[in-house]
C-alpha cells in the first residue's frame, strides 16, 4: 500500500465529522494469555486502515474545528531495554513513510494526554468520535469503548460518535492498491492450496495438511501468518463449518475441506476447495462438486453493478437447488436448507468477513462467492469459495488460478504421486 492511501482514508473520515469533534482511536493492547505470556498482538483493522501501522499501544487523534483538522499519531517511544526483549519499535521516520503523517504530527504516547486535555478543559470538544464496534454485547470492551465511556461519565454533555458506520461505507469500495494486494495474496493462496493437494494421501493428518499450507506461504512468499486461522478438515470434521481442530486423519475416500487464505499488505483472501484425499473423485463426490462448481460459475456470470447484494445468497441457493434436483438429492426448494447451511457471499478485505455497508452491488466491491454443500448421509461436506471483484460491467474471479474444476484438481494431485 502507498501512504497516500492511508492519508486519503483519514481525510474521508474527517470530512464526515462535524466541527468541534475530537477523534480518538487506539491500535489496541496485547491480551494476557497466562502467567506472563500474551496472545499474539493483532491491531484494530480500522486503525490500520487509517494509519498503515499495526503496532500495539498507538493512538490516532484528530481535532476538527471550523473545517480544519489537526491530526496526530502517538507512538511508543524508543526503549532499548524493552526492545532487547520484544523487538525494535518503529521510529517516527518509519511511521511517516508508512502512514503519510508529517513528522511534526508524530508524537510519543506520553504527549496524548496533554493534546486531549488542553482542548477538553477549554470546552472546545463538543463531540468525541471513537470506534465503538462490538460483534456481540458480551465482547470485552476495547480501548475505544473504555475511553468513550470514561469521557462521557466525566462530561455527560459531550456527544459520542461511533465512527464504525462511516468506516463501513469507506471500506466497501476497494481502491487500486487494495486490489493489487489482493491479487498477490491470491497467487500465494494458490501455491499453498496446490501444496496441500500434491501432498495429499490417505492417512494424512489434518495438521500435516496445515504444515504444507504454512510452509508454502512462508517459504515461497515470506508470509508468516495466514489471513485467518485455516480451516482444514476431513471426514466428520467437515460438518463443523468453522472447524479449528487439526488432529483428524483422512481415510481413503474422504474429502478434504480447506477454507484458507493468505494476507498481503493487510488484504486477505478467503478461498475454499474440496478435494478427495486419494486424488480421485468418487461418483457422489463428483456429482456434488459439479453442483457447487456450476452454481459458482453461474454467479460469476451474472454478478454486476446494480444487483441487490442479498440476491447473491438467494440465487446461490436457488440455482444449487436445481443442480441437486438433477441428482435426486432434493425435490423442491423447501429442502435446500438441509444441505446448504450458510450464505453464499461475504465481503473480504482488511477483515476476512469485511465489515462494510452494501445493499446494492457496485464496481470496486470485493466479496466471496461461497457455495457449501453438506450431505451428512453421504459423508461428504465441502465448499467452493472464490473472491469476486465487481467491475464496471460484470465481475472477475480474483482466485481463478486456484485449481477449480474436477479435471484441474485431479491433474494437480496426480503430479504429487
Amino acid at each position: 500500500m502507498v501512504n497516500t492511501f492511508y492519508k486519503g482514508n483519514r481525510e474521508k473520515l474527517y470530512a464526515s465529522l462535524p466541527d468541534g469533534t475530537m477523534l480518538v482511536t487506539f491500535s489496541g493492547k496485547e491480551v494476557i494469555k497466562t502467567a506472563d505470556e500474551f496472545y499474539p498482538f493483532f491491531a484494530n483493522r480500522n486503525f490500520v486502515y487509517l494509519t498503515g501501522v499495526d503496532r500495539k499501544e498507538f493512538i490516532l487523534a484528530a481535532f476538527k474545528d471550523k473545517g480544519k483538522v489537526e491530526e496526530k499519531i502517538f507512538i511508543q517511544p524508543k526503549n532499548l531495554m524493552v526492545e532487547r526483549w520484544t523487538g525494535t519499535r518503529l521510529s517516527p521516520e518509519e511511521v511517516a513513510e508508512k502512514s503519510g503523517f508529517e513528522m511534526k504530527d508524530i508524537l510519543y504516547t506520553e504527549a496524548f494526554t496533554d493534546f486531549f486535555e488542553r482542548r477538553y478543559s477549554a470546552g472546545k470538544i463538543k463531540n468525541l468520535a471513537c470506534d465503538l464496534y462490538k460483534n456481540a454485547t458480551t465482547d470485552r470492551d476495547s480501548e475505544d469503548v473504555l475511553f468513550a465511556r470514561r469521557i462521557k461519565q466525566s462530561n455527560p454533555s459531550i456527544n459520542i460518535i461511533d465512527i464504525m458506520p462511516q468506516m463501513r461505507k469507506q471500506r466497501v469500495i476497494k481502491q487500486p492498491c487494495e486490489i493489487e494486494a489482493m491479487r498477490k495474496a491470491a497467487w500465494a493462496t494458490k501455491d499453498a492450496i496446490v501444496a496441500m493437494m500434491k501432498a495429499s494421501k490417505p492417512g494424512m493428518y489434518e495438521y500435516q495438511y496445515r504444515a504444507e499450507f504454512d510452509y508454502a506461504l512462508a517459504s515461497k512468499w515470506g508470509m508468516l501468518t495466514p489471513a485467518f486461522p485455516p480451516i482444514i478438515s476431513c471426514g466428520d470434521n467437515n460438518f463443523c463449518i468453522h472447524y479449528y481442530g487439526s488432529e483428524g486423519q483422512a481415510k481413503d475416500g474422504d474429502m478434504i475441506l480447506n477454507d484458507v487464505g493468505a494476507r498481503y499488505d493487510y488484504m486477505g483472501t478467503d478461498v475454499s476447495r474440496g478435494f478427495p484425499c486419494n486424488g480421485k473423485f468418487s461418483e457422489r463426490q463428483r456429482q456434488l462438486y459439479t453442483a457447487a462448481y456450476n452454481t459458482s460459475e453461474y454467479l460469476f456470470s451474472i454478478i454486476k453493478p446494480g444487483m441487490p447484494m442479498h440476491r447473491v445468497d438467494e440465487i446461490a441457493k436457488e440455482f444449487c437447488c436445481e443442480e441437486l434436483k438433477k441428482i435426486g438429492l432434493v425435490k423442491d426448494f423447501s429442502e435446500i436448507g438441509k444441505y446448504m447451511w450458510h450464505g453464499g457471499a461475504h465481503h473480504v478485505g482488511f477483515d476476512t468477513h469485511d465489515l462494510v455497508e452494501a445493499e446494492t452491488i457496485e464496481a470496486g466491491m470485493m466479496f466471496c462467492v461461497d457455495i457449501g454443500i453438506y450431505v451428512e448421509e453421504w459423508g461428504i461436506g465441502f465448499r467452493v469459495e472464490d473472491n469476486c471483484l465487481v467491475t464496471e460491467d460484470g465481475c472477475e474471479n480474483l482466485t481463478y488460478m486456484v485449481p477449480r474444476t474436477i479435471e484441474e484438481i485431479e491433474a494437480v494431485m496426480a503430479e504429487g504421486k
